[in-house]
């Protein structure tokens, strides 16, 4: 089983599941992590459509939106899109690990056939062990 972990730099698990640059995709096998591999991830900084998308300090996608959807944070045909590029490297895993996410990549992950799971964890290494030891929660009330 290969589980994707969000990540900028391999060892810590992002906060944000759409920031993140790296996915760290780990392979379990008989209850052991055998490979480890760091993967490129499209993210909000890649679409950046204009005034509108850019946060404070240059960081795309703000939750203070000034731009509201209808259809709720993330579930527009354009996030719709966005969160099918991200998923784009990982289509081999059966787990993503994200510590936050908005809720329409949350779902969108499920409707890929993909498990979604907001751990508590801070570090790559303790929510894979997590995982491996049986003791891996979700957290979905902190979706956004």
């Amino acid at each position: 089983m290969k589980i994707a972990v969000v990540t900028d730099d391999g060892a810590t698990v992002c906060a944000h599941f759409g920031r993140a640059r790296y996915f760290l995709v780990a392979t379990v096998e008989d209850g052991k992590i055998s490979n480890r591999e760091m993967r490129p991830k499209t993210g909000h900084h890649d679409f950046i459509d204009g005034p509108q998308e850019v946060a404070e300090e240059g960081d795309p996608h703000s939750h203070n939106h000034e731009h509201q959807h209808p259809e709720g944070h993330g579930r527009d045909p354009a996030a719709r899109t966005r969160h099918t590029r991200m998923f784009a490297t990982i289509t081999d895993c059966s787990m993503v690990l994200a510590r936050g996410m908005g809720a329409g990549a949350y779902e969108g992950l499920q409707e890929a056939g993909t498990r979604p799971v907001v751990p508590t964890a801070l570090t790559t290494d303790e929510a894979l062990s997590a995982y491996v030891e049986g003791r891996l929660e979700d957290h979905p009330e902190k979706l956004h």
